[in-house]
């Protein structure tokens, strides 16, 4: 297999190691890089010390995309920053490679229809990175409710929060594209995690609320909290579904609460833990879950994405399914800016 990769901060080094663990030798690297740095990433985000990119992971670079497509790789990863998403997903599909792409899809809902009919049209396969849908937690919470063990829902309130100077250590937090609005970022659309787990449970809002803004001494010209409020119609009642997202919160959270008529769900995805309650308070056992390093979430997202590759599953994060929490964000944003609810209909 011949794999180019678009992009190799952070995350990109990531899927590069787990492809290279998963895959060996046998599979060519290609890079088309604009930056050029050459340090090499640990797990933890930092430098390691006297190493060159492109000698560790055995990397051929191209400065041009062009030639780099010329080279006619199987499957192309996006990990560039997010408002560069859209004109390289478009380029590759076009030469006929599979497409596995970082969250968000995009900063804009333009190229979004184009490059599904090119996917459509050249029998592609593509990839949206949530790697949270592969979150033990978040797959037994799944389950839990497709069981109905809390009745019917009747509220839910998610919570993200983490403090952005700490997301990269081997960078100025200024200079990522979480902080940057000219690179796509924001706290709504970097932490689009939230947003795409809580369509995929719940549903397709009908309408969106939002406020918050810039509201921390943080030097970024980006919303640093947002409060989202979705209208949802769960057998047949519209439900609450509230989004709580900021860069600022020392400790970390990261956490969701169901609440039904005949019970309540707690889940905490740093613990990693997930409690149940029923009708009268009572806490009901579960099995544990257990412990795990955080990388094991991209390392069954990359198994994944070479099963769909090879035609043996399909993508369980589609561009279906990235448009539409693309979208709850983008309206999440409007609101946010205009004071006024974003009707999303069905």
């Amino acid at each position: 297999m011949k794999a180019l990769m678009v992009g190799l901060g952070g995350v990109g080094q990531r899927h590069l190691r787990n492809l290279r663990a998963l895959m060996g030798d046998d599979t060519t690297v290609l890079a088309y890089r604009s930056r050029g740095l050459s340090h090499v990433l640990t797990d933890g985000l930092n430098i390691r010390p006297n190493c060159d990119l492109e000698t560790e992971y055995n990397v051929r670079v191209f400065s041009d995309l062009t030639d780099a497509l010329a080279e006619r790789p199987d499957v192309t990863f996006i990990c560039n920053p997010t408002s560069l998403h859209m004109p390289v997903a478009l380029a590759a599909a076009r030469a006929g490679s599979h497409l596995f792409i970082e969250k968000p899809l995009s900063h804009t809902i333009d190229g979004i229809d184009e490059l599904a009919d090119v996917v459509k049209a050249r029998g592609l396969m593509a990839l949206v990175g949530y790697q949270l849908r592969y979150h033990p937690c978040l797959r037994a919470l799944h389950a839990l409710i497709e069981q109905r063990v809390v009745g019917r829902i009747l509220a839910v309130r998610i919570e993200a929060g983490e403090y952005l100077p700490g997301w990269h250590p081997y960078e100025d937090y200024r200079q990522m594209y979480a902080s940057r609005r000219d690179l796509g970022g924001g706290v709504i659309l970097s932490q689009i995690h939230e947003l795409d787990y809580a369509c995929w449970l719940f549903g397709r809002p009908t309408r969106v609320f939002a406020v918050g803004g810039h509201l921390s001494p943080l030097e970024i010209d980006v919303e640093d909290t947002a409060s989202i409020l979705m209208d949802v119609t769960m057998d047949g009642q519209a439900i609450p579904v509230h989004v709580h997202q900021d860069y600022i919160q020392r400790p970390a959270s990261r956490t969701c609460q169901v609440i039904g008529d005949a019970g309540k769900i707690l889940m905490d995805l740093r613990e990693p833990s997930l409690r149940l309650f029923d009708g009268d308070g009572t806490a009901v056992a579960l099995a544990p879950i257990a412990p795990f390093e955080r990388n094991q979430l991209f390392l069954d997202e990359m198994a994944h994405f070479l099963a769909c590759v090879r035609g043996e599953q399909t993508p369980v994060a589609t561009l279906a399914d990235a448009a539409l929490s693309l979208r709850v964000a983008l309206a999440a944003k409007r609101s946010m800016d205009t004071r006024q609810v974003v009707e999303l209909g069905q």
